[in-house]
């Protein structure tokens, strides 16, 4: 009987010596979840997701109603077409001038053949006072008549030149007057990229690839900004949540290697890999929901280990590491 007494406590002692049961800390898995909240005002006309679902980064899943946003835009564009009906012309004024220009020009020419005729019945006129067969008076009139039509063709000529002025200054008073006008235009354009990127708020996206945790919102429910529509997490790597105390500090470093055991089932565990990627810098009292005096003096540290879910990590689930 003693025998098999001190058989019995052998077993137990091994059994509590079993590698699979030796760990140095223990903690719970998490995952940086993210909360996808509306980002405009509306009726949800669509939303085509489930939980557990798996997306993608920037994929659609549902549209808050724009109309009022493309109500608005249209009204922007409109305001920008009454903008151009605003801006004034130079060229009817431009033509006017011109046609005086023109029939100036048609009167120059109509006065140097007639200051041709003048020129040549004073040269005449000029032989036939040498001939003594016209008098001096008959010259000076001749004289005359060619300073008459030369007067004429400088008043002409001048003419012209003052009308050019009028054009240029036409010109540019309308410029003048365009540019006041056409300054409303930029920043109504800037209104109108202003709407399209607040356009772009009524489409629902998913921020990151992974999988929906919680839908919060369904079709037909009116959204506002701030609302959640879903929660989504990327559960391809795990973060294992751990407590290390004071004199295991010396044992672990960032971005050292850990072994993870996880429940298998059936009494097994699982290894798996992981990697410290965060140690916190102070100490802090053992975390529980109700504290004793002497569990409040045990200080330990917090830290941070990532490992890759092969597909049987979940949140919450505890999970051992060894140094």
């Amino acid at each position: 009987m003693k025998k098999l007494i001190l058989l019995s406590s052998l077993l137990a002692i091994f059994s509590c010596k079993n590698p699979a049961n030796d760990y140095d800390a223990s903690g719970t898995f998490e995952a940086d979840e993210v909360m996808v909240t509306a980002k405009a005002n509306g009726t949800i006309l669509e939303l085509n997701l489930e939980e557990g679902m798996q997306l993608s980064a920037k994929q659609k899943v549902g549209i808050i109603d724009p109309k009022s946003v493309e109500l608005e835009k249209e009204r922007v564009e409109a305001s920008i077409g009454a903008i151009e009906e605003k801006t004034g012309s130079a060229m009817p004024q431009i033509q006017v001038l011109q046609s005086q220009i023109n029939s100036q020009k048609a009167n120059i020419s109509v006065l140097q053949e007639q200051l041709q005729n003048a020129v040549r019945e004073r040269n005449r006129t000029a032989n036939l006072v040498k001939a003594d067969a016209a008098t001096k008076k008959q010259l000076d009139d001749a004289n005359g008549q060619v300073d008459v039509i030369q007067k004429q063709i400088v008043a002409a000529q001048t003419q012209i030149s003052t009308l050019g002025q009028q054009i240029n200054a036409t010109k540019q008073n309308v410029s003048i007057q365009n540019r006041a006008v056409l300054s409303e235009r930029k920043p109504t354009e800037k209104r109108v990229a202003q709407i399209d990127e607040q356009l772009k708020n009524n489409a629902i996206e998913s921020p990151i690839s992974g999988m929906v945790l919680t839908k919060y919102s369904n079709a037909g429910e009116f959204a506002t900004i701030g609302k959640p529509i879903f929660k989504i997490a990327n559960l391809d790597v795990m973060t294992l949540k751990t407590f290390i105390t004071g004199d295991q500090l010396a044992k672990i470093k960032t971005g050292q290697q850990l072994k993870i055991l996880i429940d298998s089932g059936d009494g097994k565990t699982k290894e798996l890999p992981g990697t410290v990627y965060w140690i916190s810098p102070k100490a802090e009292f053992t975390p529980k929901t109700i504290q004793t005096k002497n569990e409040r003096a045990n200080l330990v540290y917090a830290a941070k280990i990532h490992v890759k879910n092969d597909g049987y990590l979940k949140i919450g689930m505890y999970g051992d590491v060894k140094f």
